[in-house]
């Protein structure tokens, strides 16, 4: 039998905080999705390599005026932080918080592909939580950043347990560290509980790195070791924050990230081994780039697409989601057939809090995406085009002026979301093509804007934009197809493609 061969990173786009759990042969894995929605993405594979969207955990999760972009800030780096996933007694779990709404929420369904998920809320905010459902039948949360708190749940797992367990679990290293452990990821196996977290060191490497405390008993006392210290030969940026999981066969490993500038943070597949009940990741205490497992091939699954916006009924592919929560009035890919129409809403002058941007990931080393606007159904203010979404954007869009009057520009961020103009033309036809080319190799990070009358002979506009991940968003670079009003809503757009190459 043919098995596969990984190579680091596994994808090389914004899949962070990675959480993997195993059901027969079937790997499941749950990563952030911050300010996206639909949220908290739900990845198939066999073989830890190849992932499918296969669902999500919800579609929105609040409904106010923050998660509608409608409060002239949004939840750019907020929304729902490090998922945990667990499974037990035929029941997926997911659990995550939100910073923005001081909440802990969990989600529960019988169904990870194709189910609807039943949804908790526990006040008060749960700092990366990780799932321990013992064997004893009681279950915790497992959080906090540097003190580590541990908190009893029922055992439907839908609120606190009365009288439950409810404490300070253990404290992390002080001296020297920066970030003091997070992330947990817990475990019980063989006897033994297990903690899994980073911390960032202020000396040696200065780089994040991965912990580990075990202990016979829940409440401890707990043991320490540093079971991974490697960047992979990538600018010093360590892997780590993630957990463990085992194969059919009893092969264990590491699925954590690595922070790559402006695409994201990329997920890692590492080998672990076993040593006198430690875990041991990688290979002498370095990352392979090349991992050979006993695990089946597969069909490789795309994570971003092109689409044609084909679609017999309402509703897009996985790969898509939308920059907050959208107005489901306020678009469409079946009014008119083989096309996106976004309408315009609220009135905005910035990308930034445009409603209904649609969004997917970039990739590296480099990923191209064009597209083809209709103007006919714009009116005088509307801005309609593709965005290269983080704080630090840039836009190609065409803007209706007076009826009639268009023009090409390119924009950027000139300041707390504020548009500047760097290049604008003057246009007269009814379809304009328009591109953005991505380059993330070696941490480049640059990407350019182009236009083009017929889709063949393409015109650089504007300059170099030079993308930077900013903590303000909490994400990596998104390629976004946008139509908003600055004058007057009931506008609208129609997209006829979008086209997306990733260069290997």
């Amino acid at each position: 039998m043919n098995t596969a061969t990984l190579t680091n990173p596994i994808m090389w786009a914004d899949v962070p905080d990675v959480d993997v759990i195993r059901v027969g042969p079937a790997f499941y894995m749950v990563s952030t999705s911050m300010h996206s929605m639909p949220g908290c993405p739900i990845m198939k594979s066999v073989n830890l390599k190849d992932w499918e969207i296969v669902n999500y955990v919800y579609e929105t999760f609040e409904d106010n005026d923050a998660h509608q972009l409608l409060d002239g800030r949004g939840i750019y780096g907020n929304g729902s932080w490090a998922a945990s996933l667990r499974y037990k007694d035929g029941v997926f779990y997911v659990c995550f918080s939100s910073n923005d709404m001081d909440r802990f929420y969990i989600y529960r369904t019988e169904d990870i592909e194709h189910g609807i998920w039943e949804r908790s809320v526990i006040p008060g905010l749960h700092h990366d939580p990780g799932l321990l459902l013992d064997d004893n039948g009681r279950n915790y949360v497992i959080y906090g950043n540097g003190d580590i708190l541990i908190k009893e749940l029922t055992e439907d797992l839908t609120a606190v347990k009365p009288g439950g367990t409810d404490q300070l679990l253990l404290e992390g290293e002080r001296k020297d560290i920066g970030l003091r452990i997070e992330g947990c990821h817990a475990y019980k196996l063989n006897g033994y509980y297990y903690l899994f977290f980073i911390e960032w060191p202020q000396t040696g490497n200065m780089r994040r790195r991965q912990i580990c405390y075990r202990s016979r008993e829940i409440l401890g006392p707990y043991e320490r070791e540093l079971i991974l210290d490697d960047d992979l030969g990538y600018h010093n940026k360590g892997v780590a924050q993630g957990g463990i999981v085992d194969t059919p066969d009893h092969d264990w490993y590491a699925v954590l990230f690595q922070d790559h500038d402006a695409v994201g943070r990329v997920p890692c597949v590492l080998p672990v081994s076993w040593e006198n009940d430690w875990p041991v990741i990688g290979i002498n205490g370095s990352i392979p780039r090349v991992v050979e497992t006993k695990l089946p091939v597969a069909e490789p699954k795309p994570l971003v697409i092109s689409d044609e916006f084909d679609y017999a009924a309402n509703r897009l592919a996985l790969n898509w989601q939308w920059n907050h929560n959208p107005d489901n009035g306020l678009w469409s890919v079946t009014e008119r057939p083989g096309h996106l129409r976004l309408r315009t809403g609220p009135l905005t002058d910035s990308i930034l809090f445009a409603r209904n941007t649609l969004t997917q990931r970039t990739e590296g080393p480099a990923c191209s995406a064009e597209t083809v606007v209709e103007t006919s159904g714009m009116k005088p203010g509307d801005r309609a085009g593709l965005v290269a979404l983080q704080n630090g954007f840039g836009t190609i869009r065409v803007a209706a002026g007076k009826p009639g009057q268009f023009s090409i520009d390119m924009c950027v961020n000139g300041g707390e979301g504020r548009e500047e103009t760097v290049e604008s033309i003057v246009y007269t036809g009814e379809r304009v093509y328009l591109k953005i080319d991505f380059n993330f190799e070696d941490s480049l990070d640059q990407a350019q804007f182009f236009y083009s009358e017929d889709g063949t002979a393409w015109k650089p506009i504007g300059r170099m934009l030079h993308m930077k991940y900013t903590l303000d968003h909490f994400m990596g670079y998104r390629i976004g197809l946008f139509n908003y009003a600055t004058h007057q809503s009931g506008g609208y757009a129609d997209f006829d493609y979008f086209h997306y190459h990733r260069r290997n």
